[in-house]
């Protein structure tokens, strides 16, 4: 190990240790009233993401870095790093994309892509949704592909479904939620991060009433404060995808050192 590696290793294990002081109280749902929460509590909600399209080698690693030290829920990644990762980071859960950002890649193109994911080390694959079809009111379509790629995959790897909410009207939010439902997904995710607007929290609501209780939410895209992330969290998300988590809470502890 080189090092700046070391050097950089040695202060994120610093920061790390730094969380087990720090607790946030989250406003939970009924059920979950009155728990504390610890901010490496809240590291455990995410996927630690990077996909822009100039996504390097380095970036990837400094990712895969950060998401082992703050114990993190996953990595999100392109698939064309899938592999490297796996074999540089073997204990990491590594998550990736089929036909993103736009989705309108052929079922067939989404489940070659899905396979050789797997065979790479994916070990979750978040998909987008064809939403043409769901212009054109195809809705079988829709839930037939979701089906197809969680077949592929099996029980033993995650699944989740990107709606791309800022699109969508109610109904359609609300079709999409049964047709992920019925497809035996595991997630529903609110959006790719490239559209006209990220997550939004009347959406996970909606989408948490709408989907049945086996089915978990991810809210993704223009999460940028910790207020966010609790609020998230508290109506039903159990995944978070930011690639700002670390910057988000250690602004927090800064701004309490400061207040």
């Amino acid at each position: 190990m080189d090092a700046h590696r070391r050097m950089r290793n040695g202060c994120l294990r610093s920061l790390a240790s730094d969380t087990k002081e720090t607790t946030y109280v989250v406003s939970y749902n009924t059920r979950q009233k009155g728990i504390v929460m610890k901010k490496e509590e809240l590291f455990k909600y995410v996927d630690h993401t990077a996909l822009k399209a100039d996504t390097s080698w380095e970036d990837i690693r400094k990712l895969c870095d950060e998401a082992l030290v703050f114990r993190m829920a996953a990595v999100c990644i392109p698939s064309s790093y899938v592999k490297r990762a796996h074999e540089s980071f073997p204990s990491l859960n590594i998550c990736t994309v089929i036909g993103f950002p736009l989705g309108n890649a052929s079922t067939e193109a989404k489940l070659a892509e899905a396979q050789q994911a797997l065979v790479d080390g994916a070990n979750e694959i978040d998909m987008m949704i064809n939403l043409g079809w769901v212009r054109d009111k195809e809705f079988k379509k829709v839930t037939e592909e979701i089906r197809a790629v969680k077949e592929l995959i099996g029980k033993n790897h995650i699944l989740k479904v990107i709606l791309e909410t800022c699109y969508l009207d109610y109904d359609e939010k609300y079709a999409l939620c049964r047709c992920a439902t019925k497809a035996h997904a595991d997630y529903i995710k609110t959006s790719t991060g490239f559209g006209t607007a990220g997550a939004v929290l009347e959406d996970v609501k909606m989408m948490r009433r709408t989907a049945d209780p086996g089915v978990q939410i991810k809210a993704s895209g223009g999460i940028r404060t910790k207020q966010e992330m609790e609020d998230y969290i508290n109506a039903g998300s159990k995944r978070i995808g930011t690639s700002r988590a670390i910057e988000i809470l250690a602004k927090e502890d800064d701004e309490q050192t400061h207040a």
